[in-house]
């Protein structure tokens, strides 16, 4: 009976209010990570649709369904959204915020205000850029915004504003959750979870979020650079004043191609996931592939101008770059091997997630091999400027990394929700979206090699073109038509779904030691960790249920979670955490109006609202503990 009472109290210490209320002022990580997977999910649909009214556009030469303005818009903001609003928050704030914890043993992340502050400026961010279509100023210079053509001269409107203040705005969120990230996977792992146990999902988490720690600051600093030479006249990269427009290329691919790293990584880590759990055994080389995802964050900060081989640097410098391309390869064909080789030696069983991680190994694959194309000095030059590159850069974006991100939206589904997805309806998913993304990117590099360019609104009729692009567009509605299936199947299956339990798929990690959804408090107990799988390792489990019944660390007279030591994970001292807060929605939605201000350069005004969030932060710490 005092198991259920310590049960019971700890399910009142977590528990928030119910309600709309309760989620505008959550702090709790799970709801949190639902908070960023719904909003993610809505700004993946509208990329979505505006994918397919460009490929709508160029489904036939010479078609006029918008003009050559509109579809400026509708490219850049289909680059921007997929990449800022959509990849990037959907792999660290969902999957991250809701899984590292339950991976690791914690009981939330490391700061939880902090956290809900970092999904409501993400927000307000999203807001803000998307607010462009409402004044018919949306961002129109393309996602890497290539100077001279976004400067004041070339472009007169907001267009460019919106863009530039947007990236910064969203920049903020971004660090904000990549900080908690890296603080709570070194400071809150369950005792016991030394580096050589920790889940290779939170290798592949800490990669990401130390790459945007150093790679984020170069992109703020051109984009002030840019507005502060839009609005108040600096001359940055004016080549008659002293500047230089490489410099903004030089800044932005310091952080454009760490990006794609930071993009592909989780679903590295989605992959060793789900793999182990499908091939029925541990993943081979645990400790390469750990190894292996840290040193392609590492070694894609080296790699920047190789987006760069047209610009007119010296062939020396190139050289380097060339060689640091092919580099990148190494660590990521030692985790391609470590895949192919954990299914091929263990026992697989091929439902719908392993499936998606398939398509995954497929896509990647082929859009390595013609990245290692790139790395030709010669070719890269030929083609730069295509729609090869467009095929390459779809090929490693969708396929390599939204691929996983589906595979594991069923993966960890039951553990969510605690049901089960459809598996018939799963399978014809993936097969509609494998098929889809096929015929959508591969014609790409054929209409490439014949020479059609990037961020043309329409074509002559002759060219040879005609059948690839309207090929492109039916896959782009085939696609399309898999991630309805998808969508379906989760709203069909969250409410109507047999009843899946605590472990339906049998995985190795700490998720699914716990019942499914999650109870508010995540684990009745700290649990004991001797292994890279615990939820494999019996003995620690029931030595768990005998520590609950003992009362040893169930931690149960608040807001507590136990901090570790950072190498071997030895117990440290427990942390209180603290409860739900109206400061951070508060918070953001000052900063919000802040940036609003800025666009329309009412400074003076911006300055009194973000002395206000100042005023809030002293507002925040008075009232409320510190955190961990």
């Amino acid at each position: 009976m005092a198991v259920v009472e310590r049960v019971e109290r700890l399910e009142e210490i977590w528990l928030e209010r119910p309600g709309v209320l309760g989620w505008l002022t959550t702090v709790d990580h799970k709801r949190i990570g639902l908070l960023y997977f719904w909003t993610t999910l809505v700004f993946f649909a509208a990329g979505g649709v505006e994918a397919l009214l460009m490929r709508t556009q160029l489904a036939q030469s010479d078609e006029r369904l918008v003009s050559p303005e509109t579809y400026d818009q509708l490219m850049t903001m289909h680059g921007v959204t997929m990449i800022f609003f959509f990849i990037v928050p959907i792999t660290t704030g969902a999957f991250g915020n809701y899984l590292v914890p339950l991976m690791i043993g914690a009981r939330d992340m490391a700061f939880p205000r902090l956290n809900a502050l970092g999904f409501w400026l993400f927000l307000g961010a999203g807001v803000f850029i998307y607010s462009s279509f409402l004044v018919h100023e949306a961002p129109n210079a393309g996602w890497f915004d290539y100077v001279p053509l976004s400067l004041r001269q070339y472009d007169r409107g907001h267009n460019v504003d919106f863009y530039a203040l947007g990236l910064i705005f969203n920049g903020i969120a971004t660090t904000i959750g990549a900080l908690n990230l890296i603080v709570t996977i070194f400071k809150l792992r369950a005792p016991g979870m030394s580096w050589n146990r920790m889940p290779l999902f939170c290798f592949a988490l800490l990669a990401t979020a130390l790459s945007l720690i150093f790679a984020l600051p170069a992109l703020t600093a051109d984009c002030i650079l840019l507005e502060l030479q839009r609005k108040l006249g600096f001359h940055f990269f004016d080549v008659a004043h002293g500047g230089d427009p490489l410099l903004w290329q030089h800044l932005f691919w310091i952080f454009g191609h760490p990006e794609v790293y930071i993009i592909v990584l989780p679903a590295f880590g989605i992959a060793t996931s789900i793999i182990p759990t499908f091939a029925r055994r541990r993943m081979i080389a645990f400790p390469l592939v750990a190894m292996a995802e840290l040193l392609v964050a590492f070694i894609g900060f080296g790699v920047w101008a190789h987006h760069m081989f047209s610009t007119g640097i010296s062939t020396a410098t190139l050289v380097f770059f060339a060689a640091a391309s092919m580099m990148v390869v190494v660590p990521s064909t030692i985790q391609i091997y470590a895949w192919v080789l954990t299914v091929n030696l263990g026992t697989p069983v091929f439902r719908a997630p392993l499936m998606f991680i398939g398509g995954f190994i497929t896509f990647f694959v082929l859009g390595g091999l013609s990245g290692i194309m790139f790395a030709a000095i010669p070719f890269d030059q030929a083609t730069t400027d295509t729609y090869f590159v467009v095929a390459h850069f779809h090929f490693v974006i969708f396929g390599a990394a939204v691929f996983p991100l589906l595979g594991g939206i069923y993966y960890w589904f039951p553990k969510v929700t605690g049901r089960m997805y459809h598996e018939g309806l799963a399978q014809l998913s993936f097969w509609l979206t494998f098929a889809g993304t096929a015929l959508t990117f591969f014609p790409m590099h054929i209409v490439g090699l014949l020479g059609m360019t990037r961020r043309v609104y329409t074509y002559d009729h002759g060219l040879g073109w005609d059948a690839y692009n309207l090929v492109e567009t039916i896959g782009g509605y085939v696609l399309a038509a898999g991630l309805l299936a998808i969508a379906l199947n989760i709203a069909w299956s969250a409410r109507r779904g047999p009843y899946a339990g605590r472990d339906p798929f049998h995985g190795g990690t700490l998720e699914w030691t716990i019942p499914s959804p999650p109870p508010h408090y995540n684990f009745a107990v700290v649990p004991t960790v001797r292994s890279a799988s615990p939820n494999w390792d019996e003995e620690a489990r029931q030595e768990d249920l005998e520590r609950l019944e003992r009362d040893e660390l169930v931690l149960a007279g608040g807001h507590e979670t136990p901090t570790t030591t950072v190498n071997d994970a030895e117990l440290s001292q427990i942390a209180e955490m603290p409860p739900e807060s109206p400061w951070p929605i508060a918070l953001a939605v000052s900063v919000t109006i802040a940036f609003a201000l800025l666009l329309t350069s009412h400074y003076a005004s911006a300055g009194g609202f973000l002395a206000l969030a100042l005023l809030m932060l002293a507002g925040w710490h008075a009232a409320e503990p510190e955190e961990a």
